[in-house]
């Protein structure tokens, strides 16, 4: 029933792939045509197409996403083992609503097939069906979006693109544990805005932060179930997007090491490419973001949630009034750091948990100072 929501990729398409070389990337994935649907068992990443802009009272044209899919199924894939399928598109409903409702069903099947949606185009208010989607789930949820703006709004504005964050805090159920935004740009935010994200423990990190040390993003991808980007965070010059011109943001190598490390983290269950303005230029960027998250899915590690701790070592610091656990990993020495669940108290998670975080936050716990995201997530979970 879910899937009844899609609709064939464009025969022009299909007839451009068959056009490629058996190189091509286009020749490795199963199509959605009016004749087959691919086998969802048998697919670990799937692409879908939502058309939708009227979350953006300024979207200027209906979204194409056919250059998106020339541009990608041109590029030559990696030594991959996981199969992709493209799913079609889920065309606007009669309402802003209905769209969203057959993304989040869409979105909430594939994810209990153990599948990977990468939805591509629209408005990035799509952001709050894809978080709906698993509420079947019964999960917290971790959200980063890659965004200069953290997209607030006033509670009587309803949603919309640029207060989609707004509705995901407020809605019930509420099941967001942590935001994350990366990249913002201070000037695009008011200062009750930027307050806010630090009364509710989120995290922000400004553009010139990353920019300088795109690292330090790392863990945060590692810790997140979606993944939002707005390409509206690339700066013009990389983008080609003229239309909303935006002189400073993430270049286009930098925004695809974001898009490498959110495809890297074991926990990302679902992608969102959002904002794209149909101009061939913006999407050659766009198919190479799409790329290199499939990149780094064939490239996890798998030891997130831990399987067994017989591969990582254990380091106790003991601080003047709390003992932090770490953990680093044989495989890859990636850091992690031990949430504490308190029994008898009101906490969002169930069971003590573990937190990516960098060797820099082990040496600043070593220096007998608490890391920051660790005191935040502890004030989330007691929240």
């Amino acid at each position: 029933m879910e899937f009844d929501f899609l609709t064939p990729v464009d025969q022009h398409l299909t007839q451009f792939v068959k056009g490629l070389s058996s190189q091509h990337l286009g020749s490795k994935v199963a199509f959605h045509t009016d004749n087959d649907f691919p086998d969802i068992d048998k697919i670990r990443i799937a692409i879908i197409g939502v058309s939708e802009n009227r979350g953006d009272d300024k979207a200027y044209e209906e979204v194409n996403l056919t250059f998106i899919r020339k541009e990608l199924y041109m590029l030559y894939p990696g030594n991959w083992q996981s199969s992709i399928a493209d799913l079609g598109d889920i065309l606007p409903g009669n309402s802003l609503e209905d769209t969203y409702f057959a993304v989040q069903k869409v979105v909430a099947k594939l994810i209990r097939k153990g599948v990977i949606p990468i939805i591509i185009g629209g408005t990035q208010d799509l952001t709050y069906p894809l978080y709906r989607a698993y509420d079947s789930l019964e999960q917290m949820v971790n959200l980063v979006s890659i965004d200069s703006k953290f997209d607030f709004g006033k509670q009587e504005d309803g949603i919309s693109a640029h207060s989609y964050l707004s509705k995901i805090i407020l809605d019930e159920p509420n099941n967001l544990f942590n935001f994350s935004n990366v990249g913002y740009q201070t000037y695009y935010n008011s200062q009750e805005e930027i307050d806010l994200i630090e009364k509710l423990y989120f995290d922000a990190y400004r553009l010139g932060e990353i920019s300088n040390n795109i690292a330090l993003s790392e863990p945060v991808f590692r810790d997140a179930d979606i993944v939002s980007i707005d390409l509206n965070a690339v700066k013009s010059s990389d983008s080609g997007n003229l239309i909303n011109f935006t002189p400073n943001g993430f270049d286009g190598k930098e925004i695809c090491s974001l898009s490498r490390y959110a495809g890297i983290s074991d926990k990302v269950s679902s992608l969102g490419i959002f904002n794209h303005h149909s101009s061939k230029e913006e999407a050659v960027l766009a198919a190479q973001i799409v790329w290199y998250f499939i990149e780094g899915v064939n490239y996890r590690s798998n030891e997130y949630p831990f399987g067994t701790k017989e591969n990582y070592l254990k380091y106790i610091v003991p601080l003047e009034n709390e003992e932090l656990i770490f953990y680093k990993s044989n495989k890859t020495d990636r850091w992690w750091i031990e949430i504490n669940f308190f029994a008898g108290q009101h906490n969002k998670l169930k069971k003590n948990t573990l937190l990516p975080c960098s060797h820099e936050e082990y040496l600043i716990a070593c220096n007998h100072e608490i890391p920051e995201r660790w005191w935040k997530a502890q004030r989330k979970n007691s929240i």
